[in-house]
């Protein structure tokens, strides 16, 4: 069942994470939408057990995941706890108590968490061009939502610490779910996560289920949170998933700047507004960011095992 990691495959990843971005950048404004009329819990719940049976649906191949050796099962345990069940919840707990202002800084955190994780795990060297391109395109993001904006009042405090614990969270995800995603494969994997994250979230599903008036919500509310399952779920999910078997965990999470860009930028475009030059500067330091960082596409785990590929036949 364990893959080979295979080597970077040029644009194709990069790709695949810009689209990451789009799709994830369309979470938070659907999101509000259902919040409306449903609780954050159920709505995170909805998300992750939707998620859950639609990639079942589509891998169909879950035997694998009852004979998996007993250290990968927990490995993989830990990475549904963290990057999905984990910082779903506390996202969504975050965005409801500050504003959106603030949970669009403080996810600018993510690239440096997943830096440092990454670094402190194997994955990835400290160099003075990653630092760099991550201050680059963290600076243009910065510039871009204007942080003087920001409410740092005692009233919105708890939701900016939850909001940047669940940044933690999903730069530890990253990392940890590296390995696993290159030795079983992305599909699997990920949908692996969703299950085990829908087995552990069972019980509270059915109390929270059980209180609330589900059978009221109109039809354009449950269409809207089949929209937030195949779209920036399962879709951004596996893709996130799959170049991550491609490319660095800081690579990954460097493209997460351009989430606020496609907010800022692509979203007002199509509500009829004009790009202003606060836009095309930031997206300027953006995309310079990322350049920089992403020059050297390979990471070097993967450069590793393509050069010694009995590392992995064990």
């Amino acid at each position: 069942m364990k893959q080979r990691a295979s080597q970077d495959s040029g644009l194709a990843p990069h790709l695949a994470l810009i689209a990451v971005q789009i799709l994830f950048g369309t979470w938070p404004i659907f999101g509000k939408i259902v919040l409306r009329s449903m609780s954050t819990t159920n709505l995170m719940l909805c998300r992750l057990i939707g998620a859950a049976i639609v990639l079942a649906l589509i891998q169909r191949h879950l035997r694998p995941l009852r004979s998996m050796p007993r250290r990968d099962l927990a490995w993989l345990t830990l990475c549904s706890i963290v990057g999905v069940v984990g910082n779903q919840f506390i996202y969504l707990k975050g965005l409801s108590l500050t504003t959106v202002i603030n949970t669009t800084l403080l996810s600018t955190t993510i690239p440096a968490f997943t830096l440092l994780v990454s670094i402190l795990l194997g994955h990835d060297h400290l160099s003075v061009r990653r630092v760099i391109g991550i201050a680059l395109a963290a600076s243009g993001v910065i510039y871009l939502i204007n942080p003087f904006r920001a409410d740092l009042s005692s009233h919105n405090m708890v939701g900016n610490l939850l909001v940047a614990t669940s940044s933690l969270l999903y730069a530890v995800y990253i990392v940890i779910s590296k390995d696993l995603f290159e030795r079983y494969g992305a599909l699997n994997v990920i949908t692996w996560i969703f299950v085990v994250g829908s087995i552990i979230t069972i019980p509270a599903g059915l109390y929270f289920f059980s209180s609330a008036q589900l059978q009221a919500l109109p039809m354009t509310v449950w269409l809207t949170i089949l929209f937030i399952v195949l779209f920036p779920t399962v879709g951004a999910y596996y893709l996130n998933a799959w170049a991550l078997t491609k490319v660095t965990p800081s690579t990954v999470a460097i493209y997460i700047y351009m989430q606020p860009l496609f907010a800022f930028g692509v979203a007002p475009i199509l509500l009829g507004e004009k790009w202003t030059w606060r836009t095309v500067i930031a997206a300027t330091l953006i995309f310079s960011g990322v350049a920089i960082v992403t020059r050297r596409g390979r990471s070097q785990a993967v450069r590793e095992i393509s050069e010694h590929p009995d590392a992995l036949a064990h």
